[in-house]
């Protein structure tokens, strides 16, 4: 190995060809990077803004030129605004809204990642008249608007005398209601060998035995991927709670960030505790992607692969 290693260096040093090509190498790897650290810089330049201001005395939220680090550091800040928020709104205090937004998340994220393996299974095992058809109608809702679908939502919803509840924001997660989701999953899926499937019900395994013990687990980074992704969409979901929740003890957290940010609109806004609640919404969906990163990025890159 020692011979090898040394001929090789000893070739592209004494190879003018060869020494090129190192240095083109070396010098397009360091652009790279140089310029993934500038955007990285860039992107984290307002996350950095958000958790200054949260930490910052009032009266050094305007002053120029404007302050990166505050003097002093107000970690009260977080917790003064949960109380102005409970005095405008008695009852709503912050760990009832963490509950009420756990709740729903974690709900419709399960109900969307278990329903969504189960219908791309669907898609990419059987084989039945009409698939691919289906299949293809079920895509096309991607480009239908949410707008379009709003109030025929509302209706149905009240129809069933289910508004104020949680239920409009977790039963359609049960109908596998992400056509994305299903599209990533089927794609792994066929990923996967049939002989998989044939050697486990051999054995004696019959079709759910086959999903759940076989396939499920080797789907886990596409599976992770799409946990992810649902737990963002549904910790941020502003547009379904604000349709269907009129009871501020039942409010989320990006809902009782609007109700507060509305109840100050007449005074001058408190920026720093905006900023407090928001840089507390933003820290469980960072803490997500840095803990599964891994997995989000193989799943999203393997599911890719074949169509």
């Amino acid at each position: 190995m020692t011979v090898k290693t040394t001929t090789s260096t000893t070739v592209a040093t004494h190879d003018p060809l060869a020494r090129r090509r190192l240095i083109q190498n070396f010098t397009g790897q360091a652009v790279i990077y140089t310029l993934l650290i500038i955007g990285g810089m860039l992107i984290l330049i307002p996350f950095f803004w958000m958790v200054s201001t949260s930490l910052k005395t009032e009266d050094q939220l305007f002053i120029f030129p404007p302050r990166w680090i505050p003097d002093p550091v107000q970690f009260n800040n977080y917790w003064d605004a949960w109380e102005q928020l409970n005095s405008i709104a008695p009852g709503l205090t912050f760990w009832r809204i963490i509950g009420n937004t756990l709740f729903i998340t974690v709900l419709a994220m399960l109900g969307e990642m278990f329903s969504a393996a189960i219908v791309a299974y669907g898609f990419a095992r059987f084989r039945f008249k009409g698939r691919d058809t289906i299949f293809f109608i079920m895509l096309s809702t991607m480009m239908i608007p949410a707008t379009l679908t709003m109030v025929p939502g509302f209706i149905v919803w009240r129809e069933f005398g289910l508004l104020n509840t949680y239920d409009p924001l977790t039963l359609p997660a049960l109908t596998a209601w992400g056509p994305l989701y299903v599209f990533l999953l089927r794609q792994f899926f066929m990923t996967i060998p049939r002989d998989m499937d044939d050697a486990a019900i051999v054995d004696g395994a019959n079709t759910a035995q086959v999903f759940f013990y076989i396939m499920l687990p080797m789907v886990k980074p596409a599976f992770l991927a799409i946990g992810v992704l649902s737990f963002q969409g549904n910790w941020n979901n502003l547009q379904a709670p604000l349709i269907y929740l009129n009871t501020t003890q039942m409010f989320t957290l990006i809902l009782s960030m609007q109700f507060f940010q509305q109840s100050l609109s007449k005074s001058a806004p408190k920026w720093h505790y905006m900023m407090a609640m928001a840089t507390m919404m933003a820290a469980p969906i960072l803490l997500l992607f840095f803990v599964a990163q891994r997995y989000f990025i193989e799943g999203l890159n393997v599911g890719a692969v074949k169509g």
